[in-house]
């Protein structure tokens, strides 16, 4: 999913249907995820959830211009920070640590797009969505992909372990 969201920016606007797609894939594997874990069930369900329902919202709305879409993905980003914040006090041991990687990169993904957002509006304002610009956005649901990938491989191999 990282590598797809990586190469996103082929042209110089980023579809909605894309970012949807690619964010519904990702909540529902993090959700069947989920519902196979021991520890933090809820919460590691419930991020899968607020996944696939922020790709739902590009799906449903086709709308292609890069600023109206950035809402969404600030919002998903700071509400799975949280989901995982929340899942960090059920969890203990690797899974507890590339859980709190993974809240914590979501959370600073959202701050690097809500402190670019008032540089990149002006920017956009006057020369229109740039590929640089595009590119950091598609790097940024990238680098979470990445990560949260990374976390649900630590925790099938715990959960592996603890079935042995």
């Amino acid at each position: 999913m990282g590598i797809a969201a990586a190469f996103l920016p082929a042209g110089k606007a980023i579809h909605s249907d894309m970012v949807g797609g690619l964010l519904v894939a990702a909540g529902l594997i993090e959700l069947v995820a989920g519902s196979l874990r021991r520890e933090a069930r809820p919460f590691a369900m419930a991020g899968g959830i607020v996944t696939a329902l922020a790709g739902l919202l590009f799906v449903l709305n086709p709308e292609t211009h890069f600023f109206p879409n950035v809402w969404p993905i600030v919002g998903w980003l700071l509400l799975r920070s949280l989901i995982l914040g929340g899942a960090v006090t059920e969890t203990s041991g690797s899974v507890r640590r590339w859980t709190i990687v993974s809240a914590g990169m979501d959370f600073l993904l959202a701050a690097i797009v809500i402190t670019g957002l008032s540089i990149s509006t002006i920017v956009v304002s006057i020369f229109g969505p740039t590929p640089e610009l595009v590119a950091s956005f598609s790097w940024i649901l990238a680098a979470s992909f990445v990560v949260n990938g990374l976390m649900l491989l630590e925790v099938a191999s715990c959960e592996r372990e603890a079935a042995v």
